[in-house]
């Protein structure tokens, strides 16, 4: 699946995932490959996800993530 992170400023991150972790505001949820369309609201904390074998984290203050056939779409403020 692809992962897209963006900010006001840049493109933090785009590229192919396994596996990613949001820090939504009813608690964290994990997304994986074909996971059922969704949009949340997300709260300060850290996205966690996995690009082949090494697991990176990206710190945030909130934002949305919009999840819709394999593209996680993810605004950061």
């Amino acid at each position: 699946m692809i992962l897209k992170v963006i900010s006001s400023e840049a493109i933090v991150f785009e590229g192919e995932v396994t596996s990613v972790m949001l820090p939504g505001e009813k608690g964290a949820f994990t997304v994986l490959n074909n996971h059922a369309s969704l949009i949340s609201t997300l709260v300060a904390g850290k996205i966690v996800y996995t690009a082949g074998d090494k697991e990176s984290e990206i710190m945030i203050g909130g934002g949305i993530v919009d999840v819709d056939n394999n593209i996680v779409s993810v605004c950061i403020f």
